[in-house]
């Protein structure tokens, strides 16, 4: 029985499906057992397309999912999205793979039964993709740990390489699955994946050989050729076009436009590794899939005797090489057989046809067997760890089939044969199992079981399987047969065996109008899913499948570690005959139906809506053909034959409650008393429902439709009613805790008060009595009697010089301190006014640095000497008096490398005579100039400057000595200069001569000549003159200045 999950959480129930069912006529039903008319294939349809064109892919059949491809990528897949389903009852919210998913995962480990989901549809019709959002649900849901992140992973990347090697392009999908999978995944005790296992059935090898139009070989030689880098084809002998290579050109399709190869080969590289192959592993893998290419291009020619020869003999030889066997053994093989008649073994050659058979042959036997290893090698990568040990009854298994749908072609053939025998058998166990679950949910209710007519396919299964006269023992008999057999002589058989048959025909036992869609060389059945015609042609030599025993010799000397695994010495050996593929297919077959018989079935139908893949576009005519073959209206009418709609009694009477004023709005006694009240009240007939043990079942849809119209229609008016009483409730409730918080919050502030009043009064007590003891023993060394009054004399002058600290170094003011903090006091003001200072130091520019310098050497030059001295200390020196341009650039060449770091016009006396001329005064680093235009007068090096002499009065003169040895060298000189303050400053400063500074307050004495002195007469005046006076000195009158 299936695991419905638990409907009722913390008192309510959540059901989305019912309130889903007012939007029927727009977006359909979410599950076709709720239909009207469920025996119409047109209203199935119709339902289908409602949801397809609302992007609701998924729809439910009873537990069974039909999933329609959208051929789009819908947000419907995120991690909020599994959330969303995990832990959620199946039928809560809409469906979905994730529903399935977790329903499955659920009844595994709640009824410790191992579970299986069933995925079945055409090519393209999406069960691949299906299979990897179920493994990737369980991937990120299941619990995990380091081991089992890495397994999860290795399952999630087993799919890209088994489609790498299983899958390949069909005018009906582009990535069609060309085999069929059945994977268990083993889940410990706690729900966590721990192991995993991999079955595969009927690999289409026929297709590595050959491929119909519009088709291709496998995807993994296209990735190779278009992903493989230039030194991996180079060591394989490969080269990047397919078009060069037979086996990839018949189908004239190497390239398709929505495949990307070579982003494939990185995913498929990264897989292997993710994997556990090993590089060397990898490499032989490589080899067998590049030699399957050369063998393809391996020609043959034929002698004029009718023997045949190969006729490429590069190629044999890569093959040779690539395979790891011996290159002369090859060739022998693939144009002679070897016999055994009698004890004796002979060699006989073989024609052209039979050595290009053989080759084929050998290809599809190489290619075939090299996939078993790999699923093989994965099994081994996902398989139980021997560190991890678990008992069986510990491990629980979710099994995922996911497997051909039944095919009709144009043309069928000996695979579209045993796609369509085991979906017979599918279908078999379908009806079976779900006839059981019906039954047995029927028995568990207390519920008479109706019997459920339907068709049984166990008759035509038989036809097929049945020992001796079944149509695959036919097909055994005919292969073995001696002597000449043949396609045609298998279909004689047929017709002689079971042409009498009512699921069987053939053109020579049909009617004429059959006998006119049917060749001679067709047989027909006449499935459960539609009528069939198989074409005989290739039948045996599929079934045989054999290789030569020559060539099995040679295969099982190669080198190659695959190639030696698959290829045993026990068959060249062993002289039993080995099992036909038609009969390995029914075993394996049979043992699968044993291993979902043993395990409780999910079921996902696939649909493709159309053939050109295009998304929002919906075949009718392609859906019905779908529904047909997948038996869904056989399902449907399985599963409504008894009841439509079932339900829990506390589901049902949570939703439907508010319709019965018995019930509304609550229900106090037994849930199966109020149901019945409710339906009564409802007015149900009594053929129209029944009430089993826990569950309410409801035989028609249109009974529950009108259930549910009803509860929309009392929604107001039980919206209104709850919004009243909830608005009433919740306004008293909400006075009740202002009440109750206002006498909490009065209470706890009085007593906090009262309590606060109290310490503060303790404490100021305390405090006063400190106080008055610290203040009579003051002057005492510091103890416990004085600590407190210390220590609040010292806060108290620290607080109130933190208010009063002076802002700048001129600020002298200081607060006052007591005795005992004098010495701590005069600290504290020294290191604040070092701080001070420091961080004005810090804040002056360099410019503001050079000027305080140069007013500091002047300072130290003129103060209290000079009279012009106060007037220039509020005035800023310049760096020269000069602009650029007024120095001649004759000058300037002249200087050369030394450069003009100040310059000021003077006015130069003569030494007799006191003449006036003008000049300009250029200091440099080493030596000043007076220049008269663009001549250099005078030069003066500043280390043979004997002194400079300034008046006390506030005039400009300035007298420079300078050392006369002879009388052609010029002497001292007498300048007058506006700012002779500054100009004196910049040259002490340069000459370094700062101490040779003479300021006189009467006269200046210079040197005339060598052997003459000359005087300058200062005199105080109302303006300045400078002008010769009596004795031929040199009279200036100096005026006063005034400072304010």
């Amino acid at each position: 029985m299936r695991y419905q999950g638990r409907e009722v959480d913390e008192g309510r129930v959540r059901l989305v499906m019912e309130s889903a069912l007012t939007a029927r006529d727009r977006v359909g039903v979410q599950d076709f057992v709720l239909l009207e008319n469920y025996n119409s294939e047109a209203t199935f349809i119709e339902n289908l397309r409602r949801r397809f064109r609302e992007n609701l892919i998924y729809t439910y059949i009873g537990s069974v999912l039909v999933s329609v491809n959208p051929y789009k990528e819908l947000e419907i897949y995120s991690k909020q999205q599994m959330e969303r389903y995990r832990g959620v009852s199946f039928y809560e919210i809409s469906p979905h793979i994730y529903a399935i998913s977790d329903n499955t995962y659920r009844a595994m480990r709640t009824e410790r039964r191992d579970q299986c989901i069933l995925i079945s549809g055409e090519s393209g019709a999406g069960k691949t993709e299906a299979s990897k959002k179920i493994l990737l649900y369980y991937a990120v849901t299941c619990p995990t740990n380091d081991h089992m992140v890495t397994l999860g992973d290795r399952l999630l990347q087993s799919n890209p390489v088994l489609e790498a090697f299983g899958n390949a392009k069909t005018l009906r999908n582009d990535n069609s699955s060309r085999f069929g999978k059945y994977m268990d995944i083993q889940f410990d005790f706690k729900g966590a994946t721990m192991g995993g296992h991999i079955l595969n059935y009927l690999l289409e090898k026929s297709r590595v050989v050959h491929q119909n139009h519009g088709e291709r070989n496998f995807h993994i030689f296209y990735q190779l050729l278009e992903g493989g880098d230039n030194d991996l084809l180079n060591t394989l002998n490969l080269e990047r076009n397919p078009h060069s290579y037979h086996y990839l050109v018949k189908g004239n399709c190497p390239r398709v436009s929505s495949i990307s190869d070579k982003n494939n080969w990185k995913v498929v590289r990264k897989a292997l590794d993710v994997i556990g192959f090993t590089i060397e592993e990898v490499q032989k893998l490589l080899n067998i899939i590049a030699s399957v290419l050369h063998l393809g291009n391996t020609l043959f020619g034929e002698g004029e005797e009718g023997e045949t020869y190969v006729t490429t003999e590069t190629q044999l030889s890569n093959v040779a090489t690539l395979l790891g066997v011996d290159g002369s053994a090859l060739r022998e093989a693939l144009t002679h057989k070897k016999l055994t008649a009698k004890g004796e073994e002979m060699i006989s050659p073989l024609n052209f046809e039979q050595a290009v058979s053989a080759r084929d042959a050998l290809a599809k036997a190489v290619y075939g067997r090299t996939f078993n290893w790999l699923v093989e090698k994965i099994n081994q990568s996902l398989a139980l760890k021997a560190e991890i040990n678990h008992s069986r009854k510990d491990t629980s298994v979710i099994g995922l089939l996911d497997i051909y749908g039944f095919e009709v072609l144009q043309c069928n053939s000996f695979e579209q044969f045993c796609i369509n025998y085991c979906n017979e058998k599918l279908q078999q166990l379908f009806i079976e199992l779900t006839l059981r679950s019906e039954q047995e949910e029927y028995e568990m209710e207390g519920i008479a079981w109706e019997t459920v007519q339907y068709f049984d396919n166990k008759i035509i299964c038989d036809l097929i399987e049945e020992k001796h006269k079944g149509i695959i023992s036919i097909l055994d008999e005919e292969c073995l047969r001696p002597g000449e057999t043949c396609d045609i002589s298998f279909l004689e058989k047929l017709e002689d065996t079971v042409g009498g048959h009512p699921h069987f025909i053939t053109h020579k036992l049909a009617n004429g109008k059959t006998r006119r869609a049917m060749s001679r060389e067709e047989f027909r059945l006449l499935h459960y899913a539609g009528e069939v015609n198989y074409n005989v042609n290739g039948f045996l030599d599929k079934n045989n499948d054999l290789l030569n025993r020559n060539l099995k010799e040679v295969m099982c000397q190669s080198e190659n570690q695959i190639l030696s695994h698959c290829f045993r010495r026990e068959e060249v050996i062993d002289q039993k005959r080995p099992e036909m593929a038609a009969s390995q297919f029914k075993n394996s077959l049979m043992k699968l139906m044993e291993i979902l018989m043993s395990k409780e079935p999910s079921y996902v139908r696939c649909i493709k809506p159309n053939d050109s893949k295009q998304p929002g576009r919906f075949d009718e005519v392609l859906v019905r053909h779908q529904v047909k073959y997948l038996g869904l209206m056989e399902n449907l009418r399985v599963r409504r034959a008894g009841f439509a709609y079932r339900r829990r009694f506390e589901a049902f009477l949570q939703r439907y409650k508010p319709l019965c004023p018995e019930t509304w709005p609550n229900w106090n006694g037994k849930l199966a008393d109020g149901v019945s009240a409710l339906v009564n009240h409802l007015g149900y007939k009594t053929e129209e429902y029944k009430l089993g043990r826990s569950k309410i079942f409801i035989r028609f849809p249109k009974t529950l439709f009108t259930t549910e119209d009803a509860l929309e229609a009392k929604k107001p008016e039980i919206a209104v009613t709850l919004q009243k009483s909830w608005r009433g409730y919740r306004e008293k409730a909400k006075y009740q805790r202002i009440r109750h918080a206002v006498i909490v919050i009065q209470s706890g502030w009085r007593g906090m008060k009262a309590r606060r009043r109290a310490k503060t009064r303790r404490e100021a007590a305390q405090l006063i009595r400190r106080f008055i003891k610290g203040f009579i023993y003051r002057h005492e060394d510091y103890c416990a009697e004085n600590d407190y009054f210390l220590d609040h004399v010292r806060y108290s002058f620290l607080k109130n010089l933190r208010k009063n600290l002076p802002k700048n170094v001129l600020d002298k003011s200081w607060p006052t301190p007591s005795t005992l903090l004098f010495e701590a006091s005069e600290h504290l003001q020294r290191l604040h006014m070092r701080n001070m200072v420091i961080k004005y130091c810090r804040r002056v520019q360099p410019e503001w640095k050079k000027q305080m310098m140069q007013k500091v050497v002047a300072s130290e030059i003129f103060k209290d000497q000079k009279g012009c001295y106060p007037h220039s200390v509020g005035r800023l020196f310049l760096d020269s008096r000069l602009e650029r341009e007024q120095i001649s650039l004759k000058v300037l060449q002249t200087l050369g490398s030394e450069k003009v770091q100040y310059g000021v016009s003077v006015i130069k006396y003569d030494r007799r005579g006191f003449k006036p001329r003008p000049r300009q005064l250029l200091l440099t680093n080493t030596f000043a100039v007076l220049v008269d235009r663009t001549k250099i007068k005078q030069k003066m090096d500043y280390a043979a400057l004997r002194g400079i002499s300034v008046s006390s009065l506030c005039d400009g003169m300035v007298v420079l000595h300078m050392p006369c040895e002879d009388n052609k060298q010029k002497v001292d000189v007498v300048l007058h200069c506006t700012h002779v303050i500054e100009m004196v400053t910049k040259l002490a400063m340069m000459a370094s001569k700062t101490n040779y500074v003479n300021i006189s307050p009467g006269s200046i004495r210079f040197a005339v000549s060598r052997t003459k002195e000359g005087i300058i007469d200062f005199i105080r005046g109302s303006e300045l003159k400078v002008a010769k006076g009596k004795r031929g000195h040199l009279l200036v009158t100096a005026p006063q200045i005034s400072i304010t």
